[in-house]
């Protein structure tokens, strides 16, 4: 089955094909309106928008921090939540719909009913850097960081980009910057739906030159039902890339040898796997070609993946090795991903993004090797369709054997809240395979568990994409680090 099950449901998506062109000081300024503008991509769009002195309007039915107080202050907070039909008027160039929003929005279809150019989030940012090359992190996992990394080591180097990357980044304010002079664009390149009327995969249509699939492990079963279906999407990203362009991708993850075949003699693949290094004292140490030492902040084989994969990109961008290591030492990794939270004297705390189970796996063998001496107690916090999906759960068996304690949390009134069915404790756990993992459903008996645990000699890492209903981590990790 190809992407055309994607495609079902389309028919009524009006697509904008007529170029963007940035205002200059002798036009009036874009006039663009975006339905949905609270989430946190779109939000960052208006802003990135309104920065480049467009003339910009939203809207959406909720709207929460930290997006509420970022649009106050730039003055593009809607007066008023909700959908307006009025707010859609002829003289717009153009709208931009969210993934929030749903088919029936009253704005879309009263700017469908205008023949205004619509587009969806990532059919915006292509017409927006048409004349840009394009750099786009595809892959199940590790996107997030390495987009932070190659940022972080052109931003060093002062060279000029623009990007759209899925977290907020330090040293970043925004999470899109769309400029007309910067020569180059690298994008996090989501595999999932590009807007409630455009079911493509995001990634699919910023039809990038080069191409990075960090690895494929099947997510998304609300919208990719089958692991085939779901494996279909990065083999068509990976057939898009155009002559002379360049695809990267894990030489070592079996679902992307199955794609990232070189087949075309007109396309350059290149294949990377761990950086090499040495691990001491709790450190991790990058190996360059003359075995020297360069220390990083960052750890675990995932990261080191991520390293060689950022490491390829720059190097396609004219950064020469010694000059990546240089920048690289200073990368402090990408926000919520196995981000330190508090550490002491004989134990350390960390929160990571971790939800799939890949993703699982690869956090949790990471802090047993950096801290071998340690007892890991890990929790993850099941919040996602997926994760919660009876259906999908079995791919998480043995994914988290790793830990010494393994816990596992979910809120059943997040199943309600998601409309999906009742799930049962054992279910969770028989899915596992690992039969002394705990579930809990109740966040103060997870906080009193955690805090009855002995925290001499021992780490705590909690995954999650929620907030463990309102967990005071902070409190949490001072209590355990002392």
């Amino acid at each position: 089955m190809t992407a055309n099950y994607l495609e079902t449901g389309n028919s009524n998506r009006q697509l904008a094909t007529t170029p963007l062109a940035p205002a200059t000081r002798n036009e009036q300024p874009e006039r663009i309106h975006l339905i949905a503008v609270g989430g946190s991509i779109m939000h960052n769009l208006a802003l990135a928008l309104h920065r480049r002195s467009a003339h910009v309007t939203g809207s959406d039915d909720e709207i929460f921090e930290p997006a509420r107080g970022r649009l106050a202050a730039a003055s593009l907070l809607p007066a008023q939540e909700g959908w307006d039909a009025g707010r859609i008027t002829p003289d717009l160039d153009a709208v931009i719909v969210g993934m929030h929003a749903r088919p029936d929005n009253p704005e879309l279809l009263r700017a469908q009913e205008l023949g205004l150019k619509v587009y969806s989030f990532p059919e915006y940012i292509y017409e927006a850097s048409r004349d840009k090359q394009r750099i786009v992190i595809g892959g199940s996992h590790g996107k997030t960081s390495i987009t932070a990394c190659i940022l972080h080591v052109l931003r060093y180097h002062n060279r000029q980009f623009d990007y759209a990357v899925g977290a907020q980044l330090a040293g970043f304010d925004l999470m899109v910057q769309l400029t007309e002079d910067a020569p180059v664009i690298i994008i996090e390149g989501d595999e999932y739906l590009s807007s409630p009327v455009d079911r493509r995969p995001k990634f699919h249509l910023y039809q990038h030159h080069i191409g990075v699939i960090s690895g494929i492990s099947w997510d998304h079963i609300n919208v990719f039902p089958t692991e085939e279906i779901y494996r279909e999407q990065f083999r068509i990203f990976a057939d898009m890339t155009p002559k002379a362009g360049v695809l990267i991708y894990d030489r070592d993850d079996e679902q992307t040898q199955l794609i990232a075949v070189p087949t075309n003699p007109d396309v350059t693949y290149i294949g990377y796997g761990p950086h090499e290094h040495v691990i001491r004292d709790g450190h991790t140490f990058l190996l360059n070609k003359k075995d020297e030492e360069v220390p990083i902040q960052v750890f675990g084989e995932h990261n080191l993946r991520n390293i060689s994969a950022a490491k390829e990109v720059c190097k396609q961008l004219g950064i020469k090795g010694k000059d990546f290591f240089r920048a690289v030492a200073s990368f402090p990794g990408a926000a919520r991903r196995l981000e330190l939270v508090r550490q002491g004297a004989t134990s350390v705390v960390y929160k990571d993004f971790a939800h799939a189970p890949s993703k699982l796996k690869a956090t949790a063998a990471a802090l047993k090797q950096q801290f071998p001496k340690r007892r890991l107690v890990a929790c993850l916090e099941l919040h996602t369709f997926s994760s919660l999906n009876p259906a999908f759960l079995p791919q998480y068996a043995h994914c988290f054997d790793a830990p010494d304690v393994a816990v596992v949390y979910f809120n059943p009134h997040v199943l309600e809240h998601k409309r999906l069915p009742p799930l049962a404790a054992a279910t969770v756990a028989e899915a596992f395979q690992r039969p002394d993992i705990r579930v809990i459903t109740d966040s103060a008996e997870l906080a009193a568990f955690l805090r009855a645990q002995e925290w001499a000699n021992a780490n705590l890492l909690l995954m999650s994409s929620g907030t463990f209903d309102g967990l005071d981590l902070a409190a949490l990790a001072a209590e355990i680090t002392g």
